[in-house]
């Protein structure tokens, strides 16, 4: 594919990121005069942005597909220094149209569906500025046009969502859920990191354009240890395994940035810089191999997590954990799954944020509760709500023909394709993955909507204002079509072949593969349905071991201190006491010797005249000794 300037009206697609980050710096630093109308301005700036990308995708649709990627520069960073010189530069092409969007367009659904959900909050205004960083943070991420401008945007969103969890800090859960994310994404960062340096150590670039274009010389590998590190950094993102901890605890944060992480920005990065490096990754086997065993453990993990959490958000967000397994899957198929990884996470965008938005709903009239055993029988009062949350949930559990129908079976099939003994292993990890989505979403549908009332006394549930139902209905209608708008004749796959290639297949609507997992779907659906169609269980199920490990997150916290956290704080004491005992205690010693030296040294001198005539004397007669017995 052939990068070409901006021409026309892509001039100015530095608006995408001058819009949000305007209405971030108005909002930030504009303090209490603009608390009555910062909300309006947090979502204006967002739709304009979107308004942009819509009309910039317009223009691209007219290119020929092979002239679509056009790059403008925006200023020189770094004029060169040495061998460097790194250009922040917007790139626009089939891939980054995408992302720009999902998260304009779907963002600007989740901030609408804000301004009612956040209305009795009084830092609203700051909230909404967050919102707008988060934005501009991920817009920067997915269109720029080189690593580091794409770094510098993976640091913002690190920083955003450390605000937007942590928002409200007095709650010491939240606090701790915040810095346990900035941690957790810190080590995934040192990936990226150490993978930039690679790429210029080798390749002197540091541009998509340099590194793709001669990634080819650099040695196996070298190109297997650049892409292991780029997986690093996407599984601290993406919360895949094993940093995939922190996204349970971020549901701590406001509904609305649980909806924005998990469906249109965060946790969808990695997936990006997967897919972004595809020529990386096509040049070794070993590291895509990574990537798939990744995404299907991932998947499989988050699946069991769902099943047995009754927190409604956490249930959630181990399915969203499932949902980018899928994704990174896909991707690590290469050429064969790069598409597929972007049908599903575009359609995972549009279920995933209802369905969130839904359960916010629920939470907002609920009084804050999100615990399921404590609903039911919801369907009768907010009836809005059980039908957008109803239509999420079929098209994540992948029900003909709503959206994951259409996104998530194809990427079973590509893994039974692949064919041998990864094949196999890889495509029945998929198949049971959706088997168990099946169950743990029937499982949240029945808790929440099914069944008698198990409120408590002082809740009295109603369907919640048309500016937070109204966002749900388009997600909604966006969860039913997208997958099949997306997929049928290919569509997608067509539009993207200019970035990532073409798959050695044509996906079929109907395949084994399908009609395999929708026979699991129905299984699913019918466990989830026969054990909780009363709301609850008539009889608690044991608490076996499984089920006391999932309730534990399948001890994924215990492995990440055992793993990374002890070993790092052993090496750090190890270092206090070598600096203490080794550094200082040379230093130290050194400075009493001089010390202790000069005490002594000065006593030497008296300040008594008679003192410095008798020394000189003695001086002198010595010499004149050393000279007598010289001569004889």
């Amino acid at each position: 594919m052939t990068t070409l300037p901006a021409a026309g009206a892509l001039h100015a697609a530095w608006l995408l990121l001058a819009l949000p980050s305007a209405g971030a710096a108005i909002l930030l630093l504009g303090g209490r005069r603009t608390d009555r109308w910062g909300h309006l301005l947090g979502c204006a700036t967002t739709l304009a942005a979107f308004a942009y990308g819509a009309a910039a995708f317009a223009v691209m649709l007219g290119y020929p597909a092979a002239q679509r990627a056009r790059d403008l520069r925006v200023f020189t960073w770094f004029p060169g220094i040495g061998r460097l010189s790194v250009d922040i530069g917007i790139l626009l092409d089939p891939l980054s149209i995408c992302f720009v969007l999902l998260i304009t367009g779907v963002g600007s659904l989740i901030l609408i569906y804000a301004i009612g959900y956040m209305a009795a909050d009084t830092e609203r205004r700051r909230f909404f500025g967050y919102m707008n960083l988060f934005i501009a943070a991920m817009l920067l991420l997915v269109i720029s046009d080189n690593y580091v401008g794409l770094y510098i945007g993976w640091e913002g969103v690190g920083l955003a969502s450390y605000l937007l969890i942590g928002f409200w800090q007095f709650r010491p859960a939240a606090a701790v859920a915040a810095k346990k994310a900035f941690v957790a994404n810190r080590v995934g960062d040192f990936g990226l990191t150490l993978a930039i340096f690679l790429m210029f150590a080798n390749v002197g670039s540091v541009s998509f354009t340099g590194v793709f274009g001669a990634i080819g010389t650099a040695g196996r590998g070298t190109v297997t240890a650049i892409g292991l590190l780029l997986l690093l950094g996407a599984c601290g993102k993406s919360a895949q395994l094993p940093l995939q901890s922190w996204l349970l605890d971020a549901m701590e944060g406001p509904t609305p940035v649980s909806a924005l992480i998990h469906a249109a920005t965060m946790v969808t990065a990695g997936v990006y810089l997967i897919v972004r490096s595809a020529p990386i990754f096509n040049l070794s086997a070993d590291a895509r191999l990574l990537v798939t065993i990744v995404g299907a453990a991932t998947l499989l993990f988050g699946a069991i997590i769902g099943c047995a959490k009754d927190d409604i958000k956490k249930a959630l967000a181990g399915s969203t954990m499932s949902q980018i397994g899928y994704m990174m899957l896909a991707a690590g198929l290469g050429p064969a799954g790069y598409a597929l990884a972007i049908a599903h996470l575009l359609s995972h965008g549009f279920f995933k944020a209802g369905l969130f938005l839904g359960a916010g709903s629920v939470k907002h009239e609920m009084n804050d509760e999100v615990d399921m055993r404590r609903f039911g029988g919801l369907r009768a009062v907010m009836q809005v709500t059980f039908v957008t949350f109803g239509l999420g949930y079929l098209a994540i559990i992948g029900v003909p023909p709503l959206s994951g129908y259409f996104t998530k079976d194809p990427i079973i099939e590509a893994c039974f394709a692949k064919g041998g003994v990864s094949g196999a292993l890889l495509g029945t990890a998929a198949l049971i993955g959706a088997g168990i989505t099946a169950f743990y979403m029937t499982r949240v549908m029945m808790m929440t909507f099914a069944g008698s009332p198990r409120w408590p006394d002082d809740a009295h549930p109603h369907e919640t204002p048309p500016v937070m139902t109204s966002p749900m209905v388009v997600l909604a209608i966006g969860s039913a079509g997208a997958g099949a708008f997306l997929m049928l004749s290919n569509r997608l796959v067509g539009f993207l072949r200019p970035v990532v290639g073409t798959p050695p297949l044509a996906y079929a609507i109907v395949s084994p593969a399908s009609v395999g997992t929708l026979a699991l779907v129905l299984a699913g659906i019918g466990l989830g349905w026969a054990m909780y169609r009363r709301g609850v269980p008539a009889v608690a199920p044991r608490g076996s071991a499984v089920t006391v490990a999932a309730r534990k997150d399948l001890y994924g916290d215990a492995f990440n201190e055992s793993v990374l956290m002890r070993p790092g704080q052993w090496l750090t004491r190890l270092s206090v006491y070598f600096d203490n005992r080794g550094i200082d205690g040379l230093v130290n010693t050194i400075a009493a010797a001089m010390g202790g030296g000069s005490g002594r040294m000065r006593r030497v001198q008296t300040g008594f005249v008679r003192s410095y005539a008798l020394s000189m004397l003695v001086g002198a007669v010595l010499l004149l000794g050393v000279l007598l017995l010289v001569r004889l």
